[in-house]
């Protein structure tokens, strides 16, 4: 997915920061885009990542403004793919249509484990380089718990978010979440109370859904064509590789497809499975290394060296330089 990527934009958000006090075209005119921004049904996913920077950039809290927003936005706003969530038959269900539904609304995409007493949400991007503003991770993680609580009408609590950049005032969104939040993490994870999938939403509408769901199945099978089957494999080892070592096996069972079948497709696409692995590292290394905050030793880690001085060769083979020094110069032209 390209920075050209068309992108609905929802429709509540304009309306939405009018109630904060907000005017849209402050906010056009912070992200150096027309005014005619405003009334555009799609936007590129540059224009979509402007849009919420300059919002971030307008108010004087991120946290304070991720809350507002969040709880102001009117259930009667939500696209049709998150109507189909909200009336849902129970938190579980209203998850797992949105973690499927979400990539009809690129570029966020979330993926949920339940293991133990706990059900992770991890925060990815749907096929694309650079990660979202700081503000777009927020929203996303707290509407997640919003259409919770809405559903069920009961007031949900998290067990534990992180964040892997700050987030404003930290005491104002564990009031909100209801819990510990861990910011400058090497991930964006809403962790819940595994129990509370199990409650039933009183916004269940079994009428609606079957009308959405055929809609929204054929809109997801008709976008998944469109988009190039390396792309796809590519976006699914960048959300595998941190801490492991995402092997043809692995991959071809998360397509639903046997191994043979996905070394053929990407062959007709021109590219080697251990080749595509090889890219995507060399990607997600100069992603990484961009960011101050990550050790060397965590970068190597995060894309699937268990050793480092592995990583060290590699990275020396990709760039003709050592990973140190290539963070120092980039990090000079760029700040």
């Amino acid at each position: 997915m390209t920075s050209n990527t068309r992108i609905k934009m929802p429709a509540g958000f304009w309306s939405g920061i009018q109630q904060l006090g907000i005017a849209p075209h402050d906010v056009a005119r912070k992200a150096r885009l027309p005014v005619t921004i405003i009334t555009d049904l799609v936007v590129t996913t540059d224009q979509y990542f402007a849009i919420w920077q300059a919002y971030s950039d307008l108010v004087d809290d991120i946290a304070e403004a991720i809350i507002k927003l969040t709880t102001v936005f009117e259930t009667a706003q939500y696209p049709p793919a998150v109507l189909a969530t909200y009336h849902a038959r129970d938190y579980r269900d209203a998850l797992k249509r949105m973690a499927r539904y979400k990539q009809l609304c690129p570029p966020e995409s979330i993926r949920i484990t339940e293991e133990g007493e706990h059900c992770t949400i991890d925060l990815d991007w749907l096929y694309i380089e650079e990660p979202g503003p700081p503000m777009l991770v927020g929203i996303t993680l707290a509407f997640l718990l919003e259409l919770g609580r809405r559903g069920t009408g009961q007031h949900l609590t998290a067990r534990l978010v992180k964040f892997s950049h700050q987030m404003g005032d930290i005491q104002a969104l564990e009031n909100y979440f209801g819990c510990h939040i861990q910011s400058g993490a090497n991930c964006n994870r809403l962790t819940l109370d595994r129990e509370d999938l199990d409650r039933p939403f009183v916004t269940y509408n079994a009428e609606l859904l079957e009308i959405l769901t055929p809609v929204m199945d054929q809109s997801l099978d008709e976008q998944s064509r469109s988009i190039s089957f390396t792309e796809k494999v590519k976006w699914i080892l960048k959300r595998s590789l941190a801490g492991g070592r995402p092997d043809l096996q692995t991959v071809a069972w998360e397509l639903g497809m046997s191994d043979r079948t996905l070394q053929r497709r990407l062959t007709d696409e021109g590219i080697s499975f251990k080749n595509l692995l090889t890219q995507v590292r060399h990607e997600l290394a100069r992603e990484y290394l961009a960011d101050s905050s990550f050790d060397i030793k965590e970068v190597a880690f995060m894309i699937g060296y268990e050793d480092h001085n592995s990583f060290y060769r590699a990275f020396h083979k990709w760039e003709g330089d050592t990973p140190s020094n290539w963070r120092t110069e980039y990090l000079s032209t760029h700040n």
